[in-house]
């Protein structure tokens, strides 16, 4: 062999095992052709290591069942089976789907692991074998709380385990309808490198439980973790491995909590159901339009109602606003359950384009009962409750405002208004402060409720004081006060 044909052969080795040869992360799976001390994709220092020569490997056919026609398929295996939570059923669209797979994700303290075992001892009692495994507490824990919320039943089994061979181990001996994972980021693999929660580890025992609950027929409950900017922690394969993702908010200091559902291959992802979170226990609420709203006997000034929709459900909520002189250079803008952001804008546009005198006070905006208002409906209810507080007169009880609020001071339409009206007639209210043609569709009106349409923010603010009773004098605008 010449020099030349061994120079080549040699050239064409040193490629090949370039190719086949390389080094991945221990934490993520990032994989580079050449060693660096810092992961290019979870930034973790010291994690990247070789690895061996990869196999080539030939996938041959294999000998199956002919497909059959699609009308042919049976749609009684991806029948929900309701889980005795009305408001969970609501957002998983319908209960239960036999082989599923369900994350829920939330804040540490938010009721999951509540809501979860009060399932779990429902389906039970239902004759459905249900294996709860705990990863973060013990079992004692567990059914320490289980006592407390009555969520024993005969056919609830519970295990603390964090390893996912026992873990799987339980399933095959037990063979459960349902399964309950607290959480996922605690259960480890042992053929896996790095600690339980990371990437690698958290995408293992995701895939290993998908695997056993497809073929199981098993539905399956994953308990996960989020992030400080409120993300599911872990990979985003994550995400796109299960069914469903349902997403449990609220304020640790409120005793409500809302479940939305982020993805549902079984149903709808805008329905939200809402829950009372106590001592006792965790309960749905399927009118919970009363938790955000004070006493409506005595007309404060201040407060506005408006109807937010959250998903397909309208709430009727509450804005307070107090506007008080400040004695500081630069005065306060407070706001609880608001955007910041958009207050501050509402209150700019108050200032050029109604001449309200806000500029030098301090301004307090908040929502009764812990709800978070997001979306621009509530702009108007926050002009007349922040308007309302600057003349010192309130509005009638029996009014509502919907509306978003531009740069311009117009008043622009809102989605959804049938069902916000509808809702706001239901409960008692009147009067509705509404945009210009919200109803030019000829859609009926609701019995028992009267729009005012109001084009900007002036008109919203006259046809306030119109509704709030006879006005002192010289009081046509805001600016006059």
């Amino acid at each position: 062999m010449s020099e030349v044909t061994r120079t080549v052969a040699a050239m064409a080795t040193r490629t090949a095992s370039r190719r086949t040869a390389g080094y991945r992360c221990s934490e993520c799976g990032w994989s580079a052709v050449k060693w660096v001390g810092r992961c290019g994709e979870c930034q973790a220092w010291g994690s990247v290591a070789e690895v061996g020569d990869a196999p080539a490997r030939t996938t041959a056919a294999t000998a199956v069942t002919p497909a059959p026609p699609i009308g042919e398929v049976d749609l009684t295996r991806a029948a929900a089976r309701p889980t005795g939570v009305g408001e969970f059923d609501r957002v998983l669209g319908g209960g239960l789907v036999p082989g599923s797979v369900v994350l829920v994700a939330g804040e540490p303290g938010v009721g999951k692991s509540t809501l979860l075992l009060d399932v779990a001892a429902r389906a039970a009692r239902e004759g459905a074998a249900v294996l709860y495994v705990s990863g973060e507490e013990s079992a004692a824990q567990v059914r320490g709380r289980a006592e407390r919320i009555d969520a024993i039943a005969a056919t609830l089994y519970l295990a603390a385990e964090t390893d996912l061979a026992t873990v799987l181990g339980h399933v095959e001996a037990r063979s459960p309808d349902l399964l309950v994972v607290d959480s996922v980021q605690t259960v480890a693999s042992a053929e896996i490198e790095g600690q339980a929660g990371n990437v690698s580890q958290v995408r293992e025992v995701a895939a290993s439980l998908i695997r056993a609950a497809k073929q199981r027929g098993m539905a399956v409950l994953l308990v996960g973790h989020v992030t400080k900017d409120g993300s599911i922690a872990g990979p985003r394969v994550l995400e796109h491995l299960v069914d469903v993702v349902v997403q449990f908010e609220g304020d640790r200091h409120s005793r409500l909590r809302l479940v939305r559902a982020v993805k549902n291959r079984f149903g709808p992802t805008d329905e939200v159901g809402c829950f009372d979170l106590s001592d006792v226990g965790i309960v749905g609420l399927p009118d919970p339009s009363g938790l955000f709203l004070t006493r409506r006997d005595l007309a404060v000034a201040g407060t506005c109602v408006t109807v937010t929709l959250e998903g397909r459900r309208p709430l009727v909520a509450e804005v307070q606003a107090l506007v008080a002189p400040s004695t500081l250079p630069s005065p306060r803008r407070t706001s609880s359950g608001l955007d910041a952001a958009r207050l501050a804008m509402i209150i700019a546009v108050l200032d050029k384009r109604a001449g309200a005198p806000v500029g030098s006070r301090d301004i307090f905006a908040a929502t009764v009962g812990g709800v978070r208002l997001t979306e621009p409906a509530a702009d108007l209810a926050i002009v007349c409750a922040v308007a309302s507080s600057v003349i010192d007169r309130p509005l009638a009880t029996d009014v509502i405002a919907l509306g978003e609020v531009g740069l311009a001071g117009e008043v622009r339409r809102v989605t959804g208004l049938q069902r916000r009206l509808a809702e706001a007639a239901r409960l008692g209210f009147r009067h509705a402060l509404v945009p210009p043609g919200s109803l030019d569709g000829g859609a009926a009106l609701p019995d028992g409720i009267r729009t005012h349409e109001v084009a900007d923010v002036p008109r919203a603010i006259e046809a306030m004081g119109r509704l709030a009773g006879p006005r002192p004098t010289d009081t046509h605008a805001v600016a006059s006060v």
